[in-house]
């Protein structure tokens, strides 16, 4: 018996159609063999796919939002993957890529609240109890310290060095402004000092 389960935000609605792996001891009402699913964003053409496609994007897109998030949006999806995404123009340009040689790829520019909802709509067939497969993301990396530059405040990061010449520069005026202190002179070693005479 096929199964379809079908996840919907404002823009968006991802469908996807599978069968239960009985070999496996899963329920009837679970999806373990993912046979198909389709995409359709709002204005644009109605995506269809199997499996490799559908985990393709989740693998692009959801870490593509949180770079986004953290204010350094970079391309997630490399030349030969299925799905790449990248910011474009302040939109975000989603590249979907047929499997087949002669087929040219086809792009899709989304706005911030179409991305949402898509990310939204992977997010819910990843979190979905009636879904019984893995969709992989990237392991998670942290932001490269050039990455984080831009985010601090320019007053902040010249802060540090201004107050580190600073106080160079007043501990050199200190110690030239500072005298000198002589050593006390004594009178045995003084070769002018006359001895007062006997009587």
């Amino acid at each position: 018996m096929k199964l379809t389960n079908r996840y919907e935000q404002t823009s968006c609605r991802l469908q996807v159609e599978g069968l239960p792996d009985l070999s496996a001891g899963q329920n009837e009402q679970t999806i373990g063999i993912l046979t198909g699913f389709s995409l359709d964003l709002a204005g644009h053409t109605e995506l269809e796919g199997k499996r490799e496609h559908l985990q393709a994007m989740v693998a692009a897109v959801l870490p593509y939002a949180r770079q986004l998030l953290s204010g350094v949006p970079r391309t997630c999806g490399a030349d030969t993957d299925p799905v790449a995404i990248c910011p474009q123009s302040g939109r975000h340009q989603l590249e979907l890529r047929s499997s087949q040689p002669d087929t040219a790829p086809l792009t899709l520019l989304l706005d911030d609240a179409e991305l949402a909802d898509l990310v939204r709509c992977l997010d819910q067939l990843r979190l979905d109890p009636r879904i019984a497969l893995p969709f992989e993301q990237p392991p998670l990396q942290p932001l490269r310290r050039r990455e984080l530059r831009h985010r601090q405040p320019l007053a902040q990061r010249i802060a540090a060095p201004l107050v580190g010449v600073g106080v160079l520069v007043l501990s050199a005026v200190v110690s030239a402004l500072l005298p000198l202190h002589k050593p006390a002179s004594s009178p045995a070693a003084n070769p002018t000092a006359v001895s007062s005479p006997q009587r």
